[in-house]
Order: structure tokens, then sequence, then C-alpha cells
């Protein structure tokens, strides 16, 4: 009787993940909905970029920045993604604010930001995933644009932090 009962709930588990599986489309945002919903993109997602060209900076450039003998004339980089990301690997010298998704990243970015002159050379990048869809680069730009910065500039890492800055032998500082 009980290697039954064992049996028949194995079964209604395996039948559950099943009809989940098959039945539940993917992306509906409540279980057991049949119609999908619309997908809903968070607003940072697929916008347009809110920079130009030219306040965008290539990795093997930055490096060069980096290591300019003057120490003035390096740019100052901020971190805007998420924490574990930041410890595993970052930018030497980059300070970290948090995810730009965030209303508190967003808040210590600014708070970090007031205390540096608008013609600052200023480099922010995430690099938790294609540029395309990070969630944080974008807002964290449009903050720091609105509040004046005049030589302001986005890292470009298509892919990621690991594939395109890690994974080319360019220097990486890990822990805080």
């Amino acid at each position: 009787m009980r290697a039954t009962r064992t049996l028949w709930r194995s079964v209604a588990i395996a039948a559950f993940f099943v009809v989940a599986v098959l039945v539940i489309p993917r992306g509906a945002s409540k279980p057991f909905q049949t119609t999908p919903s619309a997908p809903k993109a968070a607003p940072e997602q697929n916008a347009p970029d809110p920079w130009t060209l030219s306040e965008t900076v290539e990795p093997a450039d930055l490096v060069k920045e980096l290591s300019d003998p003057v120490p003035a004339n390096r740019p100052i980089v901020a971190f805007v993604g998420f924490r574990f990301l930041y410890d595993g690997g970052h930018v030497p010298g980059a300070f970290f604010h948090g995810p730009g998704a965030k209303e508190d990243g967003i808040a210590d970015l600014r708070k970090w930001a007031q205390g540096l002159p608008r013609s600052a050379n200023l480099v922010l990048y995430c690099g938790c995933c294609p540029l395309e869809r990070c969630p944080n680069l974008r807002p964290a730009f449009v903050a720091v644009h609105d509040m004046g910065f005049t030589h302001l500039r986005v890292l470009l890492l298509p892919h990621n932090f690991a594939t395109d800055w890690a994974a080319k032998g360019y220097p990486v500082e890990k822990g805080r």
C-alpha cells in the first residue's frame, strides 16, 4: 500500500511537470495561463542608446588611457552592475555603485558623482550581459548625463565583461 502511494505520488509529480512544460507557454506571467501575455520589456532594455558614438570608448582604448603616465589624464571608471560581478573581476580602479536598474544604485552613483567636477573624464560600464540588453548602463548614463557631465563615456562591451575584457587579457582587479 505504501509503495503504491509513493508510486502514485511520483506519477502525479511527473505529470505536473509534463503539463507545466508542454501546456504553459513560455513567458506566461501566471501559472496555468494558456495564452501568452504581451512581452513586457523594461524601459531601459531594447531602447535606443542614450549615448552617441563619441560618448563611447573601446576596451583597448580605455586600457591605453588607464596606463597614461600622468594620473590626472586617466579616466575615472564607475561600475554600475551587480556586486558579485564586480567582486569577481572589474576594470582596475573602478568604483562600485550598484546596479543602474535599481533606485539605490542610481542614488549611490549620483551621490558619488556630485563630488566630481562636471568636466571629469568619466567612463561607465556594466558588462553583465550583451550591451543591447543591459538593464543597468542606460539608466546610469542618463542619470549622470543629466547632472551635466561633459566628458561622460560608456565602455563598449558588446557581449559581456568576461568575453570583451578579461578573455582578451586586459588587466582585471578582483575583490572590493
